[in-house]
């Protein structure tokens, strides 16, 4: 009698066969989550940022604030990733902020703002500014209050693939970013040998790597750091290099000039 009871599942199941189905739970309704787009830092390449995450902050959201001696006010704000920004304003708690939808369900927003940079409804890509960052609605100083959601369900942010820590404070946790460095770089030479590479342009930064003597480099981006001084000239602009990872001293680049021409800010 159990092989009788058997029968009607065991016709299903070659129907199904038949068919090319699959008797799986997946074919109960079950849906697969969307793939993440590739999220980068919603702040431009080259820059340090620490960051931090209060209870009472809504959908896992992080609050980042400059770490590399910039000033945190009026920085650009990128978008992470590809899709359509919308303007927002709510006075009383988020200020001027937008939203990207990325698709799939995927959305990034982005408070506080100080000022919009791009029109609403307007397709953005990954690294276009689209504000500045302030503190605007409720915030007791310049920041940029970032959330992930897929949904409408906040998720614990990701950044390059890889999870961010939420600690309670700053300065606990810091990330540099690279979004909107661009794919190549503008070409230069190095002079001099054993020139240090260091993770940011501080002299008291670690050293990533040191070129032991003139090569040619991939400058991403620029900004001030640092005062170097060498062979009789001072500069406190760093270049950041694509394929060592790692900023220099633009003393150390073969040009007179001591801010690079055609080379965008960090």
């Amino acid at each position: 009698m159990r092989f009788l009871r058997r029968l009607p599942a065991l016709a299903a199941a070659a129907l199904l066969a038949l068919a090319g189905l699959s008797a799986s739970p997946a074919q109960a309704g079950e849906s697969a989550v969307t793939a993440a787009p590739a999220f980068k830092a919603p702040y431009p390449c080259g820059q340090r940022w620490t960051y931090s995450h209060h209870s009472a902050e809504v959908r896992r959201a992080l609050d980042f604030v400059r770490a590399d001696g910039g000033a945190t006010a009026g920085t650009p704000v990128l978008a992470s990733a590809a899709g359509t920004a919308t303007r927002h304003s709510q006075p009383s708690g988020a200020g001027n902020y937008v939203v990207v939808d990325h698709g799939g369900g995927w959305k990034t927003y982005y408070f506080h703002l100080a000022a919009y940079s791009v029109a609403n409804g307007a397709w953005v890509g990954q690294g276009q500014q689209i504000g500045t960052t302030g503190s605007t609605g409720n915030s007791s100083g310049a920041h940029i209050h970032y959330e992930q959601l897929y949904n409408g369900v906040g998720q614990n942010i990701v950044i390059n693939g890889a999870g961010l820590s939420y600690p309670g404070g700053y300065h606990q946790a810091y990330l540099t970013s690279d979004n909107g460095c661009g794919g190549s770089g503008v070409a230069f030479t190095t002079w001099g040998s054993g020139v240090n590479v260091r993770a940011d342009a501080r002299l008291s930064a670690a050293v990533v790597t040191t070129l032991a003597g003139p090569t040619a480099v991939r400058v991403l981006c620029q900004k001030q750091g640092d005062t170097v001084n060498a062979e009789g000239y001072s500069n406190n602009w760093w270049s950041k290099l694509r394929d060592q990872n790692g900023f220099i001293s633009n003393i150390y680049i073969d040009h007179p000039s001591a801010q690079l021409p055609g080379v965008p800010l960090c």
